[in-house]
Order: structure tokens, then sequence, then C-alpha cells
């Protein structure tokens, strides 16, 4: 998918992101996928996850999984 195949697309953050944190990602619904960005470089790379990905994805994160 090319970033200019997503002008008008809604993108957010999560509401943890503080404005002086430097690593953040976005996310938008696109229907039968879910896209990621870096928040700091939004014209970059687009990540597109399908959505049962996303669902284990979110699980792991919420369960610890990526702690350090």
């Amino acid at each position: 998918m090319q970033t200019s195949d997503l002008n008008g697309v809604k993108w957010r953050k999560s509401s943890h992101s503080q404005p002086t944190q430097s690593e953040c990602v976005e996310v938008a619904c696109l229907g039968e996928v879910n896209a990621v960005r870096d928040s700091k470089n939004p014209g970059g790379g687009v990540l597109t996850v399908q959505p049962q990905a996303w669902g284990a994805l979110l699980a792991e994160i919420k369960q610890g999984t990526y702690d350090l």
C-alpha cells in the first residue's frame, strides 16, 4: 500500500503517548486491514496488519509480553 493511497485516513495515537515521547506509532482502521505508521515520519512506510493478527498482538501487549 502506498502512503499516497492513505490521504484522508484518520490516524490515532495511544492515549498513553505523551507529547515529549519520541517513540510513538499511529494506527488507522482501513476496514479489511489495520495500518500502522511512525508518528515522527507520517510520510514514511506503512505496515498493514490483518485484523486477527492485530488482535493477537494487542492481547500480547496487554499481557505484558513485550514489557522490558
